[in-house]
């Protein structure tokens, strides 16, 4: 699982074999969530509200970043790392 961004104590990854819809994984103290990007919202999971805000702001901005990285994925490829949240 290759992680792509990490700021704020949050790590940003993605699966090279997952599933559609386009999506990534975040990760903070312990909590777990998946982030549909296209839509921008909460595919499974929770992080605490703060941390929520914190990443779907950061997806928004990185949107399609987060798109290209998953095309890479699904073709094997190696990631790209995404700037963090400033």
């Amino acid at each position: 699982m290759p992680e792509i961004a990490l700021f704020l104590g949050i790590r940003i990854t993605m699966y090279y074999d997952d599933h559609n819809p386009p999506h990534f994984h975040a990760e903070y103290a312990g909590r777990k969530a998946v982030f549909d990007i296209e839509n921008g919202c909460v595919i499974s999971g929770a992080l605490p509200n703060r941390q929520l805000k914190f990443v779907l702001a950061w997806s928004e901005m990185h949107k399609d970043e987060l798109m290209q990285n998953w095309e890479l994925a699904k073709a094997g490829q190696p990631l790209v790392p995404i700037a963090p949240l400033m």
